[in-house]
């Protein structure tokens, strides 16, 4: 016969394994939908860019009869030196697992460049053998930095470019940011349906492509993430141009350029974009445009004016 006592532990410890399990299936349940994300991204990826290979860029002949865009699957498959079955069920996202020795030759084969090859090894869940480096937190030190850089325009954004800090010039470099609601902060939405910040960029369209390639290169890493995948949806709706250049499956990294921006109190600039990181490559970064010349030089000093008398 059991006491009162016993029966309470026993519900107790009834209820609390209970509780772990539960615990332990919504982990595996989230593993594996954020698995299977990964596997339907990597097979639009592999088809996308098998698609837009032709037979004469890796050394074969075309034929007549050719229907297929790209290469076939066959091809990919022979010039891979993996079976055609198994390389048909990784287009397909069937759950299989792919090796680090078949990613890097999958990574030839379709000639990816370096960006797309790390994308590859991020949708994989592989760890490429030859990585790029990683990259880390905003402190008072960073905040000040920023300060002490003006009149250069500076910023603080993350890999989902969400404009975390700036400087008295970056906020008056391409729309008055100080009138932007905090959750529209995001140069991808601000690209997209800002039309004052719209206006300030000269060659519009090729920074839209390139940003989006460059968002789709980091969201690889972040894939089941409900913020990225919210600011994904967001885009898609607002914007009929990012939806179109989305689909295109670019994918490119950071590099230094010069951009050129119409500022609406000082006109023309022409500025060399740099990113700082600040740790690992999906943390946050330091973004400064240095003038490219002494014209654009004396109008940041105007500008950085500007923003010091309005506040």
């Amino acid at each position: 016969m059991t006491t009162m006592a016993e029966e309470t532990a026993v519900r107790e410890n009834g209820a609390t394994g209970s509780t772990g399990a539960t615990g332990v299936q919504e982990r595996e349940v989230q593993a594996s939908r954020e698995s299977d994300i990964r596997r339907h991204e990597l097979a639009a990826f592999l088809r996308h860019r098998r698609e837009h290979l032709t037979p004469e860029q890796v050394g074969l002949p075309r034929g007549r009869r050719r229907r297929t865009p790209g290469l076939r699957r066959e091809e990919v498959a022979h010039l891979s030196a993996v079976g055609v079955t198994w390389y048909t069920w990784l287009e397909q996202a069937r759950d299989i697992q792919v090796s680090v020795q078949v990613l890097d030759a999958l990574a030839r084969t379709l000639m990816l460049d370096q960006n797309e090859r790390a994308h590859l090894f991020q949708l994989a869940g592989a760890v490429d053998p030859t990585p790029a480096s990683r990259c880390q937190t905003i402190t008072p030190a960073l905040l000040q930095t920023l300060e002490q850089l003006e009149p250069l325009p500076a910023c603080i954004q993350n890999s989902r470019y969400d404009i975390l800090a700036y400087n008295r010039t970056y906020g008056r470099l391409l729309c008055d940011l100080d009138e932007v609601p905090a959750e529209d902060r995001n140069c991808m939405v601000l690209i997209t349906t800002n039309e004052q910040w719209r206006s300030s960029i000269v060659m519009l369209d090729e920074s839209i492509r390139l940003m989006a390639a460059k968002f789709r290169a980091s969201m690889a890493g972040h894939l089941a993430d409900p913020a990225w995948k919210m600011l994904l949806k967001r885009l898609r709706a607002e914007s009929e141009q990012f939806r179109e250049v989305w689909e295109r499956h670019e994918v490119v990294g950071s590099r230094s350029k010069t951009k050129f921006f119409d500022n609406r109190y000082v006109g023309r600039l022409t500025l060399v974009h740099t990113d700082l990181w600040l740790g690992p490559a999906e943390g946050p970064r330091m973004v400064t445009y240095a003038p490219a010349d002494e014209e654009s030089r004396e109008r940041l000093e105007k500008l950085h004016a500007v923003a010091v008398e309005r506040g």
